[in-house]
């Protein structure tokens, strides 16, 4: 059966709160203000926040009656970003829950004082939330998204599916992934140098800019593409699906909504546990304990998907021993 048959829609949450958890919580009304960068519509970011709610919901924690959660939807803007976080800050919530770097980043900016907790955040200590994993030392903590030895693991899993690339092609909006080039590069070059791989950086700013990048690398042979952990990207993903068909180029994923969606494949933390994991958090906080005494977590639960369609029009064949480790083929 396949992760996403798992994934419960956000509304359901309430049919499994505990009623004897219900009346262990205190009778003042929590807040809990919540930024999520993309657009209510999109169904992974869906899944997360159900994540999220179901694991608050185990604590006894209920949306209405002893919490009121404040959700707000950027859809990817740096505007809408901006201006929600300034507005939750201004509600004075008891906690923050934050997906991803621009949100957090956002919502440092405007408090020093609300707890804040992040979530599929890359590099916490280098864009500077925290001071380090185990000791947070301010108001952040939450968990990351992925480790830094990732950017290699993309390219060896590349080059296993797709043994002809050649050239490498790691793609990334620093606007909105300012970690890219410290955090997942050196791993990324280190593989491509044992892999016997060009490594290319390119950095985009624009949908034009993806198109010029994956056209460029299927002028010719041996060209791939890793795909790094951005919300930038994660917006354009239907663009940059649509073009590395077209171009023929093999790419990795960081999310595995571009694999179900047509990408050839994801190799990444499963993120709905990430934010299941980020209720005990908020629950702690509730509860009295600081930010800056609760450590920083790694992704506990790692994912394969693999889409058998898109490596078929690539003219790729999966190794038996590749379908065997993945944990969902899509056919």
């Amino acid at each position: 059966m396949r992760r996403r048959e798992f994934i419960t829609l956000v509304g359901s949450a309430a049919a499994i709160w505990p009623l004897a958890a219900r009346a262990q919580q205190g009778s003042r009304m929590r807040r809990i203000g919540v930024l999520m960068p993309f657009a209510e519509s999109d169904p992974d970011a869906t899944a997360q926040l159900s994540g999220f709610i179901q694991g608050l919901a185990q604590l006894g924690w209920t949306d209405g009656r002893n919490v009121r959660m404040d959700l707000r939807w950027t859809a990817g803007s740096v505007d809408r970003t901006r201006m929600f976080a300034k507005e939750l800050v201004d509600l004075q919530p008891d906690v923050i829950l934050a997906h991803s770097t621009p949100p957090t980043a956002a919502l440092q900016r405007e408090t020093r004082t609300i707890p804040i907790v992040f979530a599929v955040v890359s590099d916490p200590v280098g864009v500077g939330f925290v001071a380090s994993l185990p000791r947070p030392g301010g108001n952040l903590t939450g968990f990351i998204h992925m480790e830094a030895s990732m950017g290699g693991k993309w390219l060896e899993l590349l080059t296993e599916i797709a043994p002809g690339v050649k050239r490498a092609t790691i793609m990334f909006n620093p606007n909105t992934a300012p970690y890219a080039r410290s955090y997942y590069l050196p791993s990324f070059e280190a593989a491509a140098q044992s892999f016997k791989v060009a490594p290319i950086v390119a950095p985009v700013h624009s949908e034009a800019e993806i198109e010029t990048v994956i056209t460029s690398l299927g002028r010719e042979p041996g060209g791939g593409l890793v795909v790094l952990p951005d919300t930038f990207s994660q917006v354009h993903r239907a663009a940059i699906i649509l073009l590395a068909a077209r171009n023929n180029v093999p790419a990795a994923y960081c999310d595995n909504t571009f694999a179900v969606d047509g990408g050839l494949f994801f190799y990444g933390p499963d993120q709905v546990d990430i934010f299941r994991r980020a209720a005990p958090y908020v629950d702690r906080i509730f509860k009295g304990e600081r930010p800056a005494d609760l450590p920083v977590q790694a992704p506990t639960k790692y994912v394969l998907t693999l889409n058998l369609k898109t490596a078929k029009a690539l003219g790729l064949t999966m190794q038996p021993t590749l379908l065997g480790r993945a944990d969902e083929v899509i056919e």
